[in-house]
């Protein structure tokens, strides 16, 4: 349990706001800002240099988990950096939202844990 708390108060301080007022999680270096506009999803990828990261050829997935249900959502590339998905239902502040992508063969996962 302690194990638990200490990586969830790590997450919470590994979070910080991007320039679109969302959550921004790193992933090998990525930063991965967060938005959620009404059941719009957005996902702003940047390179490891911190510019926009073409998302062109990206796929990837939200997984929302909430009150021990989960849902996916699929994502599709948007210009110029974004992964964007449509949620059937709004989430509570309180759930778990999962941003999975690849592109050219690398993996980026990062996790944005709720209030």
């Amino acid at each position: 349990m302690f194990t638990a708390i200490a990586a969830m108060t790590q997450l919470a301080a590994a979070q910080t706001k991007g320039s679109n007022g969302g959550p921004v999680v790193k992933s090998q270096g990525h930063p991965i800002e967060f938005v959620r506009k009404g059941l719009d999803i957005l996902f702003y990828v940047g390179d490891d240099d911190g510019s926009p990261l073409s998302t062109k050829d990206m796929r990837g997935r939200a997984t929302i988990q909430e009150g021990g249900k989960t849902v996916t959502v699929p994502l599709a590339p948007a210009s110029p950096n974004m992964m964007t998905g449509k949620l059937l239902a709004e989430p509570s502040p309180k759930a778990i939202v999962v941003f999975s992508g690849s592109l050219h063969g690398h993996s980026l996962t990062a996790r944005y844990a709720g209030e």
